[in-house]
């Protein structure tokens, strides 16, 4: 497997975990309200964290 497809495979797997913790804490409609507006602004190249870049973890 490449590195890149190991990244997103990782990547996956975070989101997976975010997701498990978002709907255990406030249920489906929340979560998927929740990445639906993630989506339409990443499809509008709106920024979807508040934390400047220089404070940003990768």
């Amino acid at each position: 497997m490449s590195d890149e497809a190991l990244s997103k495979d990782r990547y996956f797997e975070l989101l997976g975990e975010l997701v498990d913790g978002m709907i255990a804490a406030h249920g489906k409609d929340f979560t998927m309200g929740t990445l639906v507006l993630a989506a339409r602004f990443i499809a509008e190249g709106k920024k979807l964290s508040r934390l400047p870049e220089a404070d940003k973890a990768h």
